[in-house]
């Protein structure tokens, strides 16, 4: 690799602050934000949303539709079709 053209690597912590949960993942994202975490201080990031607190992770995924979007269409404009 080219020296100098490459962003930094390091270890980063992301907030989920939907779901007060924490993770340390490598990552180039830049920010002026640190956090102390296990006695070592490290960059610093807030989510809303990770698959800590996402609906479709947690299984807490609400169905909204029953019939399916087939039969949403046939309802709508199945007569123009007939």
């Amino acid at each position: 690799m080219k020296p100098s053209i490459h962003p930094d690597y390091r270890t980063v912590v992301f907030h989920d602050t939907s779901a007060d949960a924490y993770f340390k993942v490598g990552s180039t994202i830049q920010t002026d934000r640190t956090i102390e975490l296990d006695g070592v201080t490290l960059p610093y990031i807030t989510l809303e949303v990770s698959s800590e607190s996402h609906p479709y992770y947690t299984g807490k995924q609400r169905i909204i539709d029953k019939e399916g979007s087939t039969a949403r269409f046939n309802q709508r404009f199945g007569r123009f079709f007939r």
